[in-house]
């Protein structure tokens, strides 16, 4: 592939905001040990297998929101830091007592947790997967809570997340 690429002559559209990203397929390097996280901690549900090669997962019986496959990297290694690939995965939880659910799964796993952030728009739990792939966990808040700057854009923070209130909500 060339280093750069034509740049465009006319401004076209954005994507159409109905548009969602529907399902994810990660390299992992042991089926098993990654279907144990996925399913028995993260609680997604086996919609299909492909023999010893590939799971497919999902919450509600999508076809798969989470794929699994060891097509190019059975008993692969993490990726080195300092290479590209997939910052992470985001799951969007319904709201905040699901969210706390969340949390309350993996500290019941024993999962370690490498961050947790209050994003202002959102609250977020970062982690990492069996295999080294970046996990975020998080919640919306409704729009209209979301903060402004003067001028009425978005103005995103990163503060640290409650946790002790979020698992308040777990109940």
């Amino acid at each position: 592939m060339p280093d750069t690429l034509p740049q465009p002559t006319t401004v076209r559209p954005a994507i159409h905001p109905a548009t969602r990203i529907g399902h994810v397929h990660l390299k992992v390097a042991n089926l098993d040990r990654a279907l144990a996280f996925w399913r028995d901690v993260i609680g997604l549900e086996v919609q299909q297998t492909y023999g010893d090669q590939a799971v497919f997962l999902s919450a509600g019986g999508y076809h798969h929101h989470i794929a699994l496959n060891t097509w190019e990297s059975k008993d692969g290694a993490w990726p080195p830091p300092g290479t590209t690939g997939l910052f992470h995965v985001a799951l969007l939880y319904p709201d905040r007592r699901a969210l706390a659910q969340a949390l309350q799964r993996l500290l019941d796993a024993g999962w370690p947790l490498e961050g947790a952030s209050d994003h202002g728009v959102s609250e977020a739990l970062y982690l990492r997967d069996p295999d080294g792939n970046g996990v975020e966990l998080y919640r919306d808040r409704e729009e209209a809570d979301w903060p402004r700057d003067a001028s009425g854009r978005l103005a995103m923070v990163t503060k640290r997340l409650d946790l002790n209130a979020l698992l308040a909500e777990a109940a």
